[in-house]
């Protein structure tokens, strides 16, 4: 039987490289796809096949580009003849004053989670429905349901888009097509390293947990979605955060 395949967008680093590594201990062939970090996708493409035995396919897209997109899909189309699940993990921020911001920059970020998380669902996800199957899940934050940043308010209105676009596609794409949400809070990723030491306490104190998630526990969630075991869970947003104190 062929294998399953999963395309990650942003996967060459962060979260979204631990959500490839999931998928592919777990025997899915992987497009990796990356817009700016080229080494460090080539080098978790290499990771993944000596590791795992699988086929990798690193695809150079920005999702923000119904043309790059269009590109991507036939390229990995052409390659492996179908995916079966789509993780919608690539996102950007850009935290600063408020007054700093400005239209570029907010329609920016829109342009890149919001817009972009929909032009390769509404790319994909056809395809999945013409296949009769297939699994979306979108990569969301708690900073769109109630943790709110003044400094983030561009991310926080993006991310709080793509949780109510999930709605509609899971409408759209029913019943071949699963498309559920994964709203991670605090996660220890490389862009978390150097955070000043006394902001970071004053957020861990306000989890239950008393700590930020680790990369792997949020790709167990997602790689979960796909599963057989989960073949009754659709339209759901689940926040995964440690607990957030009263």
């Amino acid at each position: 039987m062929d294998k399953k395949t999963v395309l990650i967008t942003g996967s060459s680093m962060g979260l979204g490289s631990a959500i490839a590594e999931k998928f592919a201990s777990n025997n899915y062939n992987v497009i990796i796809n990356y817009l700016t970090h080229e080494k460090e996708a080539l080098k978790l493409q290499k990771y993944l096949e000596e590791k795992y035995n699988i086929h990798c396919l690193c695809i150079e897209a920005d999702i923000s580009s119904e043309e790059d997109i269009r590109y991507m899909a036939k390229k990995a189309i052409t390659q492996f003849g179908h995916i079966d699940v789509l993780v919608n993990n690539a996102g950007i921020a850009h935290d600063c004053e408020l007054n700093m911001k400005n239209k570029d920059l907010f329609m920016r970020i829109l342009e890149v989670n919001t817009f972009g998380t929909f032009n390769v669902s509404n790319t994909i996800g056809e395809e999945m429905k013409k296949n009769g199957n297939g699994t979306i899940i979108n990569i969301a934050s708690t900073n769109g349901i109630d943790t709110y940043y003044e400094y983030s308010i561009d991310y926080d209105a993006s991310k709080a888009a793509v949780i109510n676009m999930t709605h509609n596609l899971a409408n759209h794409f029913a019943p071949m097509v699963r498309v559920n949400c994964v709203c991670p809070g605090w996660i220890n990723t490389p862009m978390n390293k150097n955070m000043d030491e006394e902001f970071r306490k004053k957020e861990e104190d306000k989890i239950l947990l008393n700590r930020f998630a680790e990369v792997d526990e949020i790709a167990d969630l997602v790689y979960f979605l796909s599963t057989e075991e989960a073949s009754y869970i659709n339209d759901s947003i689940i926040r995964i955060d440690g607990g957030k104190k009263c």
